[in-house]
């Protein structure tokens, strides 16, 4: 690591707050009809947070719907109490998944490496089938901002290896006044 990325992320706060959306529409319709179910993904991302010494602000289960997505992102935008948040679900190829085309027009800046990078990871253990994630990252109004795929393999790669190290320093730079 360079020194001008170990200042930068010593510099960085080690807590943050962060929301969770879970884009399931079968676990939505359970939870509506109430039926048992698990979130697997979700536990996950809420543990490996809070173990990382992260607040987690709000855990909510979203159909894959763009409008409920929307208002999920205007949420977020319009909360002071939020860092960052985690999309979780939704990013694949299938026509219901529509957390990429929801979520991106929102940002100011994407952060393209998070995906390349995300996609290099999930190659080196799952092969060829990396390339249907379109996991992406980015940051609008100086929170930062996770579309993550909803597998419990997925999750721990991206929480672990990209969002809990690199979080706190992509705050510092969105946060930064011009």
């Amino acid at each position: 690591m360079s020194e001008s990325a170990r200042r930068h992320k010593a510099e960085a706060s080690k807590k943050l707050k962060f929301g969770i959306f879970i884009c399931s529409t079968s676990r939505y319709q359970k939870l509506k009809r109430g039926e048992k179910f698990e979130d697997v993904s979700g536990d996950l991302i809420e543990s490996m947070l809070k173990s990382a010494g992260h607040t987690v602000v709000f855990r909510k289960l979203i159909p894959d719907n763009k409008a409920l997505i929307e208002k999920g992102v205007k949420q977020v935008l319009t909360s002071p109490d939020l860092d960052a948040v985690i999309f979780c679900g939704g990013t694949g190829i299938a026509p219901s998944d529509v957390t990429i085309e929801t979520v991106s027009p929102c940002l100011e800046k994407i952060l393209h490496g998070f995906g390349e990078i995300f996609r290099l990871l999930s190659f080196k253990r799952i092969g060829s089938a990396a390339i249907l994630s379109r996991a992406i990252a980015g940051v609008a109004k100086g929170k930062a901002f996770f579309c993550i795929p909803g597998s419990p393999d997925a999750v721990q790669l991206c929480v672990e290896e990209l969002i809990l190290p690199e979080a706190p320093h992509v705050l510092k730079h969105a946060r930064e006044r011009a």
